[in-house]
């Protein structure tokens, strides 16, 4: 398996957050080859760790590794005794938040670190990072490279087993394989869910609605499902990693969580799992949106959270964030290899009402050279191939 771009304290407990088979075991085991492994998806450990929690994480000894410890969230608390009165080290992964995360903060505030761990990034099985995405200009042959690439990445998406299958055929079936287990089954196990054609078509509503607000409503009526329902299979496919919400940006941090959330795909082979037919420029606007968001959450774009934006009139942009020395990023993402000054209109009226701030303006498309249109600066999706 190859190294990966998350850094962790060795000396520090932690909690590491992932959705199914983004790596997080292969990661820690290779790290820590040293440390004893148990796995709550052992059902005799389950039932040992539920019925005797303290006992439980008494025998692991002082050096552990905890995978898919949102199985019984209660055993942090004894995790944190024994990080308490004994000095022990526990790395713990979980493949969902669903009531682990609150767990946490109330019993090791302080006393462990907390990781995201995506799928892989674009490039990231080839080594480490060759270039910073914002700033450098990778070289035409590299671009030319990973173009010729972009679209297996597309299509078939960065899980660690995929990418290492040597056929279309075999991904095909990998992912065919993680939809029928861990994008379904594991989730309807882990939060109760009866109704598996409402999940699916929770997935498929998502997908059908890549790139516009995500009407919730508007779903239950259709599917026959409660709004109350709705919302809490689209919570659990939140919380169990597969997908994640983009809140609509206004200018001040209180006017920010008012308008719909966009809703996009964790990894684009989800997508492809679900066999739903989409459009190329909602694949790739869910390509390049998740592959930034998983820089974020690696810590490699310095930014707190990612938005949309759309104005009074009705202009939209991809994705606004902020970063911590308080530039403001606008992106558009267009599947064009000739953009004009038609594409960045929406780019350069942003800029116009937030004048007063430093405003860095991108447009990414299909082609495979830099340049400026005005102050719009257009960068190859290329770019993003083994970029931080």
């Amino acid at each position: 398996m190859f190294s990966r771009w998350l850094t962790i304290d060795p000396a520090k407990s932690c909690l590491i957050i992932g959705p199914r088979r983004s790596g997080k075991t292969t990661y820690l085991k290779t790290a820590f080859p040293s440390f004893n492994y148990v796995t709550l998806d052992d059902l005799d450990y389950l039932e040992w760790a539920k019925n005797d929690p303290k006992g439980f994480i008494n025998s692991l000894g002082k050096q552990v590794i905890i995978d898919e410890i949102q199985r019984e969230p209660r055993l942090t608390i004894a995790v944190k005794y024994a990080i308490d009165s004994s000095d022990a080290l526990f790395f713990m992964t979980g493949s969902s938040s669903i009531g682990l995360l609150d767990s946490a903060a109330d019993t090791l505030a302080g006393r462990i670190s907390l990781y995201q761990f995506p799928t892989v990034c674009w490039g990231e099985e080839l080594g480490k990072p060759t270039h910073t995405i914002f700033t450098d200009k990778q070289t035409p042959p590299i671009i030319k490279e990973a173009q010729r690439q972009l679209q297996t990445a597309i299509t078939y998406g960065q899980f660690p087993e995929v990418i290492l299958q040597p056929t279309p055929p075999l991904k095909q079936t990998l992912l065919a394989n993680y939809k029928n287990t861990y994008f379904i089954r594991d989730i309807m196990q882990l939060a109760h869910i009866e109704h598996q054609q409402g999940l699916l078509g929770i997935f498929h509503h998502i997908a059908r609605s890549i790139g516009s607000p995500l009407e919730t409503s508007n779903f239950a009526r259709e599917s026959g499902l409660s709004y109350p329902t709705a919302q809490k299979y689209l919570a659990i496919l939140t919380q169990s990693q597969l997908v994640f919400k983009l809140y609509g940006y206004q200018y001040g941090p209180a006017k920010r969580y008012i308008k719909a959330a966009k809703t996009y795909f964790a990894d684009n082979g989800i997508i492809h799992s679900l066999n739903i037919p989409l459009q190329e420029g909602q694949l790739l606007e869910n390509f390049v949106i998740a592959e930034l968001e998983k820089r974020r959450k690696l810590g490699l774009i310095k930014s707190a959270q990612f938005y949309y934006y759309k104005s009074v009139s009705g202009r939209e942009i991809d994705l606004i964030f902020e970063t911590d020395d308080y530039v403001l990023y606008a992106i558009e993402i267009k599947s064009t290899k000739k953009p004009s000054r038609k594409d960045i209109r929406s780019l350069v009226a942003f800029s116009q009402v937030h004048s007063d701030r430093a405003i860095r303006l991108i447009l990414f498309y299909t082609g495979e050279t830099y340049d400026i249109i005005d102050t719009v600066h257009l960068i190859p999706i290329a770019a993003l191939f083994r970029g931080i």
